[in-house]
């Protein structure tokens, strides 16, 4: 047809390089015996015609793609951005293919690209966000996906699970104001409420309260600057403001570093000390120089990457990972 665009097949550069249509196959297949001949004439011909070998038909017979679906929300947040880059670099080193699905929607227009995800035969899918509901997950394993779930909590037999430990992080966050002297504390959090910003605000309100002091929280909002700007406004105009705030992400946390100096005048760290959670880049700049504690991006990476690469073992228990976040300190808490 007219304008479409046909892509040469094998057939095609066995007749140019006049071999087999085996001898294609071997010579594009890793470890198979071809003749150093035989090679140099297919190799040529493929350049000659333009020849891509199809990776997808080719898995196909194997009864795989190598298709990834990334499951996430929050795209343009600084952190998310970041474990997708790491994630799709290790996937396309080990030879895969990542589709990305935007979870920021509902959880039927999710499923929905899931489904069709699924009917090009994803091999995988790694659902990063907190966002969509647990039927997603059971989605993808009634199709016969491998599943890897990063900061969830969900409870199904088969996935793999990545956590971080929030609950000791947030334990971290209380100790490091204690020993800057502060007394008066609030948590800022969003309104989305996933598992990890929930696991840190009881870790932080629990340990808080080892030391017999009462935590004022805030939730508002998406988990964004603009968030921690009304979190800023809510908890500093109380009848008591707090010397130290601890804010879900580092996104809230500039956004209410902001407001608390230009809105309301406060010294940071002299009047009020400040601590994020994610280490994003906007973060470690001279104008926020700010405490918070560092995501293992890579290790996360790594870690999923490699459990997919691996063989499935039908008998194996499929492992539960739990990382730390390492605290960054920074200008935004005074030195204990």
């Amino acid at each position: 047809m007219k304008g479409r665009k046909v892509f040469v097949s094998a057939k095609e550069v066995a007749e140019h390089a006049g071999v087999s249509r085996s001898a294609v196959s071997r010579t594009f297949t890793p470890g198979a015996s071809v003749s150093p001949d035989t090679r140099r004439r297919v190799t040529e011909a493929a350049e000659a015609l333009g020849y891509h070998v199809n990776q997808l038909a080719r898995g196909l017979m194997r009864n795989e793609s190598g298709i990834v679906c990334l499951v996430v929300s929050d795209l343009s947040t600084p952190y998310r951005s970041s474990l997708i880059r790491a994630l799709t670099e290790r996937l396309q080193a080990a030879g895969k293919v990542a589709m990305l699905i935007d979870t920021d929607r509902t959880d039927g227009s999710v499923e929905a690209a899931l489904k069709q995800a699924i009917r090009y035969r994803a091999d995988a899918s790694v659902i990063l966000s907190g966002m969509p509901d647990k039927s997603i997950t059971d989605t993808c394993l009634r199709n016969g996906q491998r599943l890897v779930l990063i900061n969830r909590d969900d409870r199904q037999d088969g996935p793999l699970r990545i956590n971080l430990d929030d609950r000791e992080a947030a334990r971290r966050a209380v100790l490091a104001f204690l020993r800057a002297g502060c007394r008066d504390f609030a948590f800022a959090n969003s309104a989305a409420m996933t598992p990890s910003l929930m696991a840190r605000e009881e870790g932080f309100l629990s340990a808080a309260r080892e030391h017999g002091i009462e935590v004022k929280v805030e939730r508002y909002g998406p988990t964004s600057y603009q968030s921690g700007v009304v979190l800023a406004q809510r908890i500093m105009t109380g009848a008591k403001r707090p010397d130290a705030v601890f804010c879900v992400t580092d996104l809230v946390a500039c956004g209410f570093m902001d407001a608390a100096r230009h809105k309301f005048g406060i010294d940071v760290p002299g009047e009020l000390c400040i601590i994020g959670f994610d280490d994003i880049e906007q973060g470690s700049w001279s104008s926020y120089d700010l405490t918070t504690f560092a995501q293992p991006v890579i290790q996360i990476a790594d870690a999923a990457v490699s459990w997919l690469s691996r063989e499935p073992d039908l008998g194996e228990t499929t492992p539960s990972i739990l990382l730390h976040a390492e605290l960054q300190w920074r200008g935004s808490v005074r030195a204990g």
